[in-house]
């Protein structure tokens, strides 16, 4: 017999503002993330709610009467889960639960979900829970309210407000521990990359879902895991390349993504230690995602809080064999040319144009132009091991002979 109330579970609807900072397009694009975010953690999008507002509502985060349209279809279609496409406070969850008979979440809960159902290793499962404390530390007032909301299940039941301060001290205790765990970590990861000696390093940055393990297991001819969906690969993955005469070890990290939890910065310092100390950043983006220049943003202004905006700097676009783009009849004499009608040539001639032999074109799925690839990254990885390592220059000149 299928158990109704789990089917019920994965149903979920979406709902996002659109505002003065975040028009109608971007909201469109940022809800589509969001339900594919919502796909990954295995639920299922049924509707999606916009509503215009200066910004969102600072009690309810959309106006009363958007969200008691909402309530009315959860009711109607049985949905179980609302999720919000921004971080929502703790007074918002509160209120907005007051009128949703339903389990309520934010990009933020919805991102740590999946982090937590993709961790592996020890140090990816601490990373997680200590992000998931941190988050949920401020949100305990409207735990028990929540949770009388689900619909039976043993334990489901809270005992009452006089266990909040108690869980409170047991999550802060919780947090010490993780963040003693952690540095533990951080310490075996810092001797584990001095270990690693001299060696040139690269890391592999971009977006999460871009193909960063694809090109990964094609240039380090290794097992990488890899999948289209969100967040495949959280845990730090370092392999011995050598390309030519020359070795140097390639590191896969953490895909990044829009709105980022700052818990998520926080907890995976480790993780991103790995692209603070690597000599050469590969930025890999998907170029058939018809926003990669917003992917390519948000992934900058990460590299920046994290202090590695300035590293040297290969851009590599991946996804070629996907890459479709609009066409205008010659006769239309009224469509606009726009980037959507870019051809992979026309783009090559945009900004793209000043990266000058920084960037590359390529699809690690069928391999093509990864010699081109190899090539870019050799030419770059030799003049840093030049500098390192000048007494090795004869080896250079003998391969060039």
């Amino acid at each position: 017999m299928i158990d109704e109330k789990k089917v019920f579970s994965e149903k979920t609807v979406l709902i996002g503002v659109i505002t003065q900072l975040q028009d109608e397009i971007q909201s469109t694009e940022y809800l589509d993330e969001l339900e594919f975010l919502t796909q990954t953690a295995g639920g299922v999008s049924v509707k999606r709610f916009t509503q215009k507002l200066e910004k969102p509502h600072p009690k309810t985060f959309i106006g009363t009467g958007k969200l008691e349209e909402v309530a009315a279809y959860i009711e109607s279609h049985a949905i179980g889960t609302a999720i919000f496409d921004d971080e929502l406070s703790p007074a918002q969850i509160r209120n907005i639960e007051k009128v949703l008979d339903c389990k309520i979440l934010d990009r933020t809960n919805l991102i740590l979900d999946i982090f937590a159902q993709r961790a592996q290793t020890s140090s990816a499962k601490t990373q997680v829970e200590l992000a998931q404390c941190q988050y949920l530390l401020p949100r305990l007032t409207r735990l028990w309210t929540h949770l009388d909301k689900q619909k039976g299940g043993i334990g489901m039941r809270g005992p009452g407000e006089t266990e909040i301060e108690t869980d409170r001290r047991i999550i802060r205790d919780k947090i010490v521990l993780l963040k003693k765990k952690l540095a533990t970590i951080d310490k075996q990861m810092a001797v584990q990359r001095k270990n690693r000696g001299k060696m040139v390093r690269v890391a592999l940055v971009g977006y999460t879902n871009v193909g960063k393990s694809t090109l990964m297991n094609v240039i380090s001819k290794s097992d990488v895991f890899a999948e289209n969906k969100l967040f495949a690969t959280l845990d730090t993955t370092v392999r011995k390349v050598v390309v030519k005469n020359i070795p140097f070890l390639l590191t896969d990290t953490v895909g990044f993504i829009r709105k980022l939890p700052t818990q998520l910065v926080e907890s995976f310092k480790s993780t991103l230690d790995e692209v603070r100390e690597a000599d050469l950043l590969l930025h890999v983006v998907d170029i058939s995602h018809p926003n990669f220049e917003d992917h390519i943003a948000s992934v900058n202004t990460v590299l920046n809080e994290i202090k590695s905006g300035d590293k040297p700097t290969i851009m590599v676009f991946n996804k070629i064999d996907n890459y479709t783009h609009q066409t205008i009849d010659e006769d239309d004499l009224v469509t606009e040319r726009t980037s959507d009608h870019y051809s992979l040539e026309d783009w090559k001639n945009t900004w793209m144009s000043d990266l000058e032999n920084t960037s590359v074109f390529i699809s690690a799925l069928n391999k093509d132009n990864i010699e081109a690839f190899k090539e870019v990254v050799y030419n770059k990885v030799r003049e840093i091991h030049i500098q390192r390592f000048p007494y090795n220059n004869f080896l250079y000149d003998e391969y060039t002979e």
